[in-house]
């Protein structure tokens, strides 16, 4: 439940005070015309005397009841255009609250459904009605500073007989029950007819107070299909009791309510369903190949928009490289996050199998394609080696990546734009550069660096001038930290530059050392898994891990000697040493190796099983010229 003082609103409804009418006060600038439109003169008395306080007494004046429907009907229109101002459940619900107190009533409580239904969704049993929100008027300290003692003096508005906060928290509607009638029925009541009279206790709670007379109105919430709720208004003893004109008040208040609550709970179930589909899009996590350090981030256009077209990946490939991709679907409907989602898994099918990536983006181009006419997108895509210290980018329209020098110095990479995914019959060219150990790429889409203040080009050289900007402050030997450098960029959009969503991925090249790479050619004959052995017994004694001699040597033999088997060119033999040792082998045939269980007679079959037993990690993939099978070892050097 919730009270809250009202300030220049609440003087409205004491208008009635014959001492307070000439006494304007100065109101809020914002909410003065809210003030002035909203306000409903008490109704007339019925005869009396006249204004000069003698001759004979007068009828009901025709001019002041116009006048007081004009004002009922100014009322309507402003509260109904502050509920409707209302996105999500809470703020429809206060809009309520706030149009109604004080200037209608003076004490509102709103009962919602428990749990509410969703669009066609049955509702759960039993009927449970849970108090969202209460209201009533209080005078606050800045309402009375204007006062006169008096008037300082003079009770609030809500008097003990009812003030029914607090009220029940539920109340179970039962059926056939005197409750249940009234809501079947939809019309707003005056709580003093005999339906409310024995519905009121059952929402409000036994031994509460329900105002005498016409002083409150008990008016069922309905949606588009059912009953969703109820708000009952409620009027103190110092104001006028609610008219039969006031009854259509209350209708209008109700249905405007149930009707935003009704397209409140059906957005928020389908932005749930937008952030839930968003999510599984994106990568949960990013990878930790080995040479490379990775960082991202993703920010929706809005709060109230979480869902689009963006994404990131980082795929690791044989040879210890890694993939990079970053794209835009264009839209940022639920359409357009499916969309990237189908292009994101071919991307990923496409990298296992080790394709060069203007090959990935031409069969990302056909898949657009058949995914319908309009399906466009602009993806980017990178292959960086860290034993060769070089990447390979190949791009489709989409905006150039930055790379970020050790020293401090931004460049933007010239790499030939290409047309966006999905145009059809255009080819991709890519290109191979340097990537010195210590760089940072920093590839994103065009919302960080596109909006309605500033074109593309414009927000591209302001990056680069922040990533060198935030370089130098780090010095020339250090580089900044990578997630410090995706929050700094993000740090550049202005309150008006939010008008996509945007992702970003950061990779800083840290590279494998020759020194740390031992790389051979074995002929696939039977002296090749001997050969093998010694080749990798000097590299480890090298490196000063003998006590991994013996179980690598061993796993290197099974795995060279399943390679011979199968291979009609030299195989390949690569030891790479980091925070582990990663052995890889290749050969030219497609078959992958699998684990299978070799009987107690079979003098084959067990060499995976062994692989599997000692190795710390392994795999095999995939290549367009065969498949490499690989295994891990831990070191112990940290």
């Amino acid at each position: 439940m919730t009270e809250h003082p009202t300030s220049h609103e609440g003087r409205q409804p004491l208008a009635a005070r014959p001492q307070e009418r000439t006494r304007p006060r100065q109101r809020d600038a914002a909410s003065a015309p809210a003030a002035a439109t909203t306000a409903i003169p008490a109704p007339a008395k019925g005869p009396g005397p006249t204004a000069a306080g003698s001759g004979p007494a007068a009828g009901p004046d025709p001019q002041a009841a116009a006048r007081r429907e004009g004002d009922r009907l100014r009322f309507v229109g402003a509260a109904t255009r502050r509920i409707a101002r209302g996105i999500d459940l809470d703020e429809i619900v206060l809009g309520l609250c706030r149009a109604s107190v004080p200037t209608f009533s003076d004490a509102i409580l709103v009962y919602l459904r428990d749990p509410l239904p969703v669009g066609d969704e049955r509702p759960v049993n039993p009927f449970v009605l849970r108090l969202r929100r209460s209201d009533r008027l209080r005078l606050s300290n800045e309402i009375t500073d204007g006062l006169s003692e008096s008037e300082r003096l003079r009770p609030a508005v809500i008097d003990p007989q009812t003030d029914l906060t607090p009220a029940a928290e539920l109340c179970e509607v039962l059926p056939g029950g005197a409750l249940a009638e009234v809501l079947r029925g939809v019309r707003p009541v005056f709580g003093d007819s005999a339906a409310a009279r024995a519905a009121l206790p059952e929402l409000l709670g036994a031994g509460r107070t329900v105002p005498s007379g016409h002083r409150a109105i008990l008016a069922p919430l309905r949606g588009r299909r059912r009953v969703i709720g109820a708000a009952v208004f409620l009027r103190g003893t110092e104001r006028p009791p609610f008219e039969a004109n006031d009854l259509l008040v209350a209708a209008q208040l109700a249905t405007h309510t149930a009707l935003g609550i009704d397209k409140a709970v059906l957005y928020g179930r389908e932005a749930y369903i937008a952030d839930e589909l968003q999510r599984t899009m994106l990568p949960d996590s990013l990878p930790q190949p080995t040479g490379v350090r990775l960082a991202s981030r993703y920010l929706p256009a809005a709060e109230t928009a979480r869902v689009g077209g963006d994404w990131y990946d980082a795929i690791p490939l044989p040879g210890s490289r890694v993939a990079l991709v970053v794209g835009d679907v264009m839209g940022h409907s639920m359409t357009s996050a499916a969309i990237m989602g189908q292009l994101r898994t071919t991307a990923q099918t496409l990298a296992g199998l080790d394709l060069p990536p203007q090959e990935v983006l031409h069969h990302l181009d056909e898949q657009a394609q058949r995914l319908g006419s309009d399906r466009m997108a602009t993806c980017l895509y990178a292959v960086y080696d860290p034993v060769a210290h070089r990447i390979t980018i190949a791009n489709a329209g989409h905006p150039p990546p930055v790379l970020l020098h050790l020293g401090g110095h931004a460049e933007v990479l010239r790499v030939p734009p290409g047309a966006p995914i999905g145009v059809g019959g255009v080819d991709f060219e890519a290109v191979e550069l340097d990537a010195p150990a210590g760089a940072t790429l920093l590839l994103y889409t065009d919302g960080l660096v596109e909006s309605r203040l500033r074109d593309v080009w414009t927000g591209i050289e302001q990056l680069r001038e922040r990533l060198a900007t935030t370089a130098r402050l780090t010095g020339p030997d250090h580089s900044p930290p990578l997630e410090a450098l995706c929050d700094d960029v993000l740090d550049m959009l202005g309150p008006g530059d939010r008008d996509d969503d945007i992702a970003l991925l950061a990779a800083r090249f840290d590279g494998i050392a020759p020194s740390d790479v031992a790389y051979w050619f074995l002929e696939p004959e039977d002296s090749a898994p001997g050969r093998a052995r010694r080749l990798a017994r000097r590299a480890l004694s090298r490196w000063g891990l003998d006590d991994l001699s013996d179980s690598v040597e061993l796993l290197v033999s099974e795995v060279v000697t399943n390679a011979v088997r199968y291979a009609e060119r030299p195989v390949t033999l690569r030891l790479l040493r980091t925070d582990i040792l990663r052995c890889e082998v290749g050969d030219d045939s497609p078959q992958l190796p699998r684990q299978r269980r070799a009987r107690d007679m079979d003098e084959g079959g067990r060499g995976l099983f062994l692989v599997n037993r000692l190795a710390r990690r392994w795999g095999a993939t995939r290549l367009s010229s065969g498949k490499v099978v690989w295994f891990e070892m831990p070191t112990g050097v940290q």
